[in-house]
């Protein structure tokens, strides 16, 4: 059979993916093939907002990566949910829209990147959006296939939790993605008329109407195809590891949208990365690239967990008899806890007076999960708050195991290695008792259950981050962006490979520096920007 050709060939159909094939396919002059390892995104509980429940823990739709133990977790090894679907991690993940700080992307651009600054990179977050509600028309777009919504039902106790974070100092922020993100505020959402907003509905969709576009799932990529260090297409399999290998070719490029676990792994499997690595795993090198698979960041999450008295939570409302309202709700209006986000406010802060930019956040949310995962909801009344370091200093890696595709790579975090990612837990965790320990709060507060009130040395604290966190979902940087002179970039500041031609990535893979941020947010506008670098590069 022969091989089919299109001008682009794009892997993964995840966040940026999505956004890259619906671009490529919005100008109308080029055909585009998307291959997606995972299946449709038919399952139901990828667009109901609290479904995230149940996608965070289904191997079908999620890979469910597992992680090496890490010596800053005292041998822990933490696993790593990524969507394995159309829309990717886009598709289960917790809806939240967060850009994060001017800085971070400021400090993309002095790392070497041309035209990364937040100023530079703000009219890209625009396109993607469209913004109902509140917003300064300044930071947001209005006329973008993604939704972004506020918050339409109120909660009580995310109002006393808010009131007692301005009884510390900390203000509420009309909008975090606007001109300042310190203060605290309910949560901006992909949610619209009481569903997901997802990328692959919002961009891949639109591409396949149009008919340029084919999206091939169940598609297991097996390796980039290379000669004379040119991509020329992608072999494939549909399917299992006994099944054919398929091959697509590319006119003009290949762009790798699989996401900071999957991408890396990829370039290795094709011959691209650290010559000694892929010695090791029995894969010929076909260019030596130390930086692939390194770099890896993601936020760590320890939480502190409330038993809440005298107030509802969303613990309650998710159990019988009190479910079937909800769920009569959500089916005749769109409303009610199914139509929630798994969190509801945010609050971004200093663990320091003296920081000039915020350095920790929190999360809130009036519901409490068993083991502090939310895969599940606790049987008493509880809420949760989380609490990250925005820019954590402490770096992994992600490496291919063996030559075998169908083989999960080694992912290793290195959560909680640095001392000072340690000292910023703590007092993030510090933050968080003073918040409910204050008057507007305090009435509602039953016992604090995680870390506990007996826990208050800042080691006892550290012990309880360890035991217990978990990720926040947000892994970035394993293909870094940067100048070919530094040996630990992959990317240059256009997304392409560096000594390999017509090659692109286009992923949280590029980012230089994980954001104080959610990621899927700059991921979409990584996507904006390379679709828009591809199709100035062909004409």
């Amino acid at each position: 059979m022969a091989d089919e050709i299109y001008d682009y060939v794009v892997i993964g159909a995840g966040t940026a993916g999505s956004v890259v094939a619906g671009r490529l396919s919005e100008h109308g002059k080029y055909q585009v093939c998307v291959l997606e390892a995972g299946p449709p995104d038919r399952n139901p509980f990828i667009h109901i907002p609290a479904g995230v429940l149940y996608t965070l823990r289904n191997p079908s739709i999620n890979w469910m990566y597992p992680g090496l133990p890490s010596d800053g977790l005292n041998g822990r090894a933490i696993s790593h949910a990524r969507g394995k679907t159309l829309g990717g991690s886009g598709s289960i993940n917790g809806h939240i829209y967060n850009r994060g700080q001017a800085a971070d992307y400021d400090g993309w651009s002095a790392s070497g990147n041309r035209d990364w600054r937040y100023r530079d990179v703000l009219p890209w977050f625009k396109k993607s959006q469209c913004m109902l509600g509140h917003g300064d028309d300044g930071y947001h777009g209005s006329d973008g296939p993604f939704t972004i919504t506020d918050i339409d039902q109120p909660d009580p106790l995310c109002e006393a939790f808010m009131q007692a974070a301005g009884a510390i100092g900390i203000p509420r922020n009309p909008d975090y993605n606007g001109k300042s993100q310190d203060g605290i505020a309910y949560a901006q959402r992909s949610v619209y008329r009481g569903r997901r907003v997802s990328p692959a509905r919002s961009f891949l969709y639109p591409a396949l109407k149009r008919g340029n576009t084919r999206v091939i799932t169940n598609a297991h990529v097996q390796n980039i195809i290379l000669r004379d260090n040119k991509a020329e297409g992608v072999n494939y399999k549909r399917g299992d590891r006994q099944s054919n290998v398929l091959t697509v070719r590319a006119r003009k490029e290949v762009i790798l949208c699989a996401g900071a676990i999957a991408s890396p792994q990829i370039l290795q499997l094709s011959g691209i990365g650290d010559a000694q690595h892929l010695k090791n795993i029995g894969v010929a090198t076909t260019h030596n690239l130390p930086g692939v698979g390194e770099n890896l960041r993601d936020h760590y999450a320890a939480r502190s967990i409330v038993h809440i008295k005298d107030m509802q939570t969303i613990n309650e409302r998710a159990r019988w008899p009190a479910l079937f309202w909800e769920i009569l709700k959500y089916g005749t209006r769109r409303k009610g806890a199914l139509a929630l986000t798994p969190t509801l406010v945010y609050c971004f802060w200093k663990s320091q007076a003296q920081l000039p930019h915020g350095d920790i956040q929190l999360t809130f949310t009036p519901a409490s999960y068993p083991g502090g995962v939310q895969s599940g909801l606790d049987n008493f009344p509880g809420a949760t708050i989380a609490c990250w370091q925005h820019r954590p200093q402490s770096a992994g890696y992600v490496r291919a195991a063996s030559a075998d595709p169908f083989n999960p790579p080694q992912i290793q975090a290195n959560y909680l290695a640095e001392d000072e990612d340690r000292s910023v837990m703590v007092a993030a965790l510090r933050l968080a008792r003073r918040i409910i320990e204050s008057d507007p709060f305090k009435p509602y507060v039953e016992k604090e259950l995680w870390p506990g009130a007996h826990r208050q040395s800042d080691d006892e604290l550290l012990q309880h981050a360890i035991r217990t966190g978990n990720t926040a979902y947000h892994p970035v940087g394993t293909c870094r962006m940067g100048p070919a002179s530094d040996a630990n970039t992959v990317v240059d500041d256009r997304l392409k490979v560096h000594g390999i031609k017509n090659l692109r990535i286009a992923d949280a893979s590029i980012m230089p520096m994980i954001p104080s941020a959610n990621v899927n947010a700059a991921t979409l506008m990584i996507g904006e920007r390379a679709a828009d670098f591809a199709i100035r590069a062909a004409t």
